[in-house]
């Protein structure tokens, strides 16, 4: 499920438009002939002439995440999750295999590869409570580089590296409420 949400946001972050979702997001009321379904995420802020977004997000802090961001990770968005959560997301210079590798390192966990192609891999950083969550607090990592892609485009115009190969969503433990 995380490995959906991150392409979904990867290509929100893109510009690109997601494709129609079947199934009932978390949260979201039953569909009913009398209620039609509304999109989920609200659309991201329309790009300046210049192709930037016009009020750039600031970095969230390690600590506001609960967890290191890999070192020299670019920060490209957030977006809401629901439930008061929200998806981070970074674009990584290194490889997937030495962003896992880090990971596994500071959290002291194995994880879990959740996909082979393309390389997905996931490690959870708090318990799941479904009573006031939308998605499982964790960190995924995903692999963009392949012989046909040379990685998930930067989203600043100009900006280096010009892709990245790979992504990093993470999914703070929310706060107490």
């Amino acid at each position: 499920m995380s490995a959906v949400i991150l392409v979904l946001a990867v290509m929100l972050a893109a510009g690109q438009q997601p494709a129609p979702k079947p199934f009932p997001q978390p949260g979201a009321p039953p569909r009913t002939p009398e209620a039609p379904s509304r999109p989920s995420t609200p659309a991201p802020a329309p790009p300046s002439a210049a192709g930037t977004p016009l009020q750039p997000e600031a970095r969230p802090s390690d600590g506001q995440l609960g967890v290191p961001v890999y070192p020299g990770a670019q920060f490209l968005a957030s977006y809401p999750a629901g439930r008061g959560q929200r998806f981070f997301l970074f674009g990584a210079a290194a490889s997937f295999v030495d962003v896992v590798g880090f990971y596994r390192s500071v959290l002291k966990q194995k994880g879990e590869l959740i996909f082979d192609a393309p390389a997905t891999h996931e490690f959870d950083i708090g318990k799941f409570r479904e009573e006031t969550m939308a998605f499982p607090p964790g960190v995924t990592v995903k692999d963009f580089q392949s012989q046909i892609s040379q990685g998930f485009p930067n989203p600043r115009l100009g900006a280096q590296p010009s892709h990245f190969p790979t992504v990093i969503q993470i999914v703070p433990v929310p706060a107490e409420r």
